[in-house]
């Protein structure tokens, strides 16, 4: 009787850590939902992308800048739910990954991030403040007659900094011929949205106006010269 009722209870302590680790990550509907109750809404982006629009009472610590990260999580009240989000989900699991390790128990994710909550078509506050490049203006841009790799990078995105010098390098290769675009991610979510770009870096290759390929993520140089070709 007394091997029964451990069993039980641990039974019963696996189906509550699955419950809890289940609702540490929440779609847009059901994440839009929980803020509107007596939480704390956390945006770990730049200041940059704070202003290209925020959910109502976010506060802002961008997750890139350690120190201002610290010192701005310590006034978040340990004691309250904390509503997580960044543009697609990365960085926003990082931050909430430490700040459950310095002891805020009850951190919430937004999965996907400011992308899903856009492509839920949910409001966000002062969205206005830095315009957005249009999907027709991004059309135009793009070359009728030749070879065109647009970059969506950022100069906050460790993997976007380390594929600036490949883009150089092969900006200044004799093998290869191509018009670059390069669109902040950061900003210019709208268009990331229309076109499904997940996490940035992310690279498209169009030639005479077709899209023939796409990449997300760390790229060798080797691959975007074999695609631009």
């Amino acid at each position: 009787m007394r091997n029964v009722f451990f069993l039980l209870l641990f039974s019963a302590f696996l189906t509550s850590k699955g419950q809890a680790d289940s609702s540490t990550k929440l779609e847009a509907s059901d994440f839009n939902k929980g803020i509107s109750g007596n939480v704390q809404v956390l945006d770990v982006r730049t200041a940059t992308e704070f202003k290209t629009g925020h959910l109502k009472n976010a506060l802002q610590a961008d997750w890139n800048n350690k120190q201002q990260f610290a010192e701005r999580v310590h006034f978040v009240d340990k004691d309250k739910p904390v509503f997580i989000y960044c543009l697609a989900g990365v960085r926003s699991a990082a931050a909430a990954s430490w700040m459950r390790e310095q002891g805020y128990t009850n951190v919430v994710e937004l999965s996907g991030g400011i992308n899903a909550w856009k492509k839920a078509d949910l409001p966000l506050e002062n969205a206005t403040l830095v315009k957005q490049l249009t999907i027709d203006e991004y059309w135009n841009q793009i070359a009728k007659d030749k070879i065109t790799l647009v970059d969506f990078g950022a100069k906050w995105c460790p993997p976007c900094v380390k594929m600036e010098p490949v883009i150089d390098e092969l900006q200044q290769s004799q093998k290869v011929k191509f018009v670059l675009i390069k669109i902040d991610g950061g900003i210019h979510t709208n268009v990331m949205t229309a076109l499904n770009i997940e996490p940035i870096p992310f690279f498209i290759v169009y030639k005479n106006g077709k899209e023939v390929w796409r990449k997300h993520g760390v790229v060798s140089k080797e691959e975007l010269m074999k695609q631009l070709k």
